[in-house]
């Protein structure tokens, strides 16, 4: 990803549903301009959703996704569909796609309804509208286009973009705990998991977070921090660290001076702080026996020492004194079913938009699971917790 790049997980997550043979993927295809989706008479001829990072105007940066047929047949048509499902987890805009010659079928009634139990700003757009006599003027919610024709296409966009607007949040990761000329110390080691030249995500975004903030950041490893703090001018407003290096940058940062990490910052802006703090008492409750999911948002290919299959659970088991067991998901895999689990431990979801980490905390949350992420996980095994979440009075609470 170049650094001019938004990454994906920021972008608006635009997803097109309908029934096989509505013209789903024509009309992805019509919206972006481009050989997106597969096109085919045969019923059924997207498999997986398909996903496209692109700029999408009026809308701007966007990921654009077409789904499976939620009408396929068979065993191997149902994973589809559980596939098309899943993508409800992480859709921010909704199209659905209808064949206006046949009008809203019931699991055309059936998506409209979930979009509007998940919250998900939606259009239905009848597609095919070359073939009936008469176009109706769009109504706010529907539109009727055909991808054939290129008919009300750019009028569908215009929708879209309207949608977008309200999706929009002034969220920060961390610049609205700072004033302009705050002097912010960004602890980042050197990780091998991360490419040769390069910051990881999470890291470039707090930077360029603080800086828009007016801020001075100043980036330094692990062990020069000391000496770092030592030489600057002034008092740093806060200290950011990479939740590996927690214990040490802990010692080493003095106590009045507001330490975080980038893993708590990252679930405060996409997911539930709160949730996340309650969940790091699970720890003390860990019987022999019990099974801890640790769940990571990307797929990145895993290195030896690596925090959520090394570290993590060598942490875990030293600070339990359990025999505990672990099973591991990364990716956009996360488990339909959690009750086999004690605690879901979730990475810092970088890769993940706010709407999918939102989603997986309310399922655990359903599935009465606690579940809390690494960073804040990280901090309760090294008696640090409190201190951490010094920036969050309110979360602090949540350990009272």
């Amino acid at each position: 990803m170049g650094l001019n790049e938004t990454p994906s997980a920021e972008r608006l997550h635009v997803a097109f549903f309908g029934m096989r043979n509505a013209g789903k993927s024509s009309l992805v295809n019509a919206v972006t301009g481009q050989e997106l989706a597969l096109v085919s008479d045969v019923k059924g001829t997207t498999t997986d959703p398909v996903k496209k990072a692109m700029e999408l105007l009026p809308l701007g940066p966007v990921v654009v996704i077409d789904t499976p047929g939620v009408d396929d047949e068979g065993e191997l048509g149902l994973m589809r569909v559980r596939k098309a499902k899943q993508v409800l987890n992480y859709a921010d805009i909704a199209v659905l796609v209808v064949d206006a010659s046949k009008g809203l079928q019931p699991l055309d009634e059936e998506l409209i309804s979930t979009f509007e139990k998940k919250n998900i700003g939606y259009i239905v757009a009848y597609n095919k509208s070359d073939l009936i006599k008469e176009i109706p003027q769009a109504d706010g919610k529907s539109i009727f286009v055909s991808a054939e024709e290129k008919i009300n296409i750019n009028e569908l966009k215009e929708m879209l973009a309207k949608l977008g607007k309200k999706e929009e949040s002034g969220k920060r990761i961390v610049g609205d705990l700072l004033e302009p000329d705050d002097l912010v110390v960004l602890v980042v080691p050197i990780d091998s998991a991360a490419p040769k030249g390069r910051l990881i995500l999470p890291q470039q975004q707090t930077i360029r977070d603080v800086l828009e903030s007016g801020a001075v950041s100043v980036v330094t490893r692990e062990s020069e921090l000391k000496s770092t703090l030592a030489s600057l001018g002034k008092k740093p407003k806060l200290v950011i660290t990479d939740s590996q290096v927690f214990g040490k940058v802990a010692a080493d940062t003095p106590e009045d001076i507001l330490l975080t990490s980038f893993s708590i910052l990252f679930v405060r802006y996409k997911g539930d702080l709160a949730t996340a703090v309650r969940g790091a008492a699970q720890l003390d409750k860990l019987n022999d026996g019990d099974t801890v999911l640790i769940s990571e948002g990307c797929t990145h290919h895993r290195q030896c020492g690596d925090i959520g299959t090394v570290k993590l659970p060598a942490w875990i088991k030293k600070y339990t004194g359990k025999e505990i067991g672990f099973e591991f998901t990364s990716g956009a895999e996360f488990p339909e079913d959690l009750s086999k689990y004690a605690l879901v431990i979730h990475c810092g979801a970088c890769m993940l938009n706010d709407r999918e980490m939102k989603s997986r905390t309310g399922f655990a949350a359903d599935c009465g699971v606690p579940m809390t992420n690494y960073g804040i996980a990280i901090a309760q095994m090294h008696g640090i917790l409190r201190r951490s979440l010094s920036p969050f009075p309110e979360e602090i609470k949540e350990l009272e």
